[in-house]
């Protein structure tokens, strides 16, 4: 299998997108259910202020996620993807959704829990530096930061384990991992910050 080198675009997102309004079985797939349980089971807090979601894709995780939060800003690169997720959580007035493709892009804001599932090994090594520069600059202090990555063989730029291996590495200065969980899917890595953000 041919691995992309560079950061995949928003036009691979947008293709999948218009031929399959759930690509990737977020809303059917057992496995990913189970997977959205640990990931809200391992967050350390039951209730975050302000909370960031990279890659909502149609929002499935959003929806679950946002019974946790005060406010959240759910990002996606696909403006197809965003209209499934707008209309999912449309009950849900505490939930804002914005089309960015990071880490190019990147809301303004403080956030204390910043949520990364499946998305880092859509980056090449290059942007996810940038994306630690990213999640650094916006983490509150004591802010909590969740990777969840399928760790099978893929075609993006990094693998699953090298994507959360290159997110740990590059962000060690500020970040400490308080969790690590391994299922025969996927890796779920839960890192806090102990300092305070510039």
């Amino acid at each position: 299998m041919n691995r992309h080198t560079a950061s995949l675009p928003p036009s691979y997102f947008d293709e999948r997108y218009t031929a399959d309004p759930d690509p990737w079985q977020f809303a059917t797939s057992a496995y990913e259910h189970a997977k959205y349980a640990a990931t809200l089971d391992a967050l350390p807090r039951d209730r975050y202020a302000s909370a960031l979601e990279v890659g909502c894709s149609i929002g499935v995780l959003t929806e679950r996620l946002a019974q946790r939060c005060d406010a959240l800003v759910s990002l996606d690169l696909s403006e197809l993807a965003l209209a499934q997720a707008r209309d999912r959580c449309r009950s849900l007035p505490h939930v804002r959704f914005e089309i960015a493709q990071v880490p190019g892009q990147w809301p303004p804001g403080l956030f204390d829990l910043i949520v990364l599932s499946e998305v880092v090994y859509y980056l090449d090594a290059g942007d996810v530096t940038r994306l630690v520069e990213r999640v650094r600059t916006s983490l509150k202090p004591g802010g909590v930061v969740v990777l969840v990555h399928w760790t099978g063989e893929t075609h993006y730029p990094l693998s699953g384990d090298e994507a959360a291996e290159y997110f740990i590495h590059d962000a060690g200065t500020f970040l400490y991992v308080t969790h690590q969980g391994r299922d025969d899917k996927y890796r779920l890595d839960v890192l806090v910050q102990s300092g305070s953000c510039d």
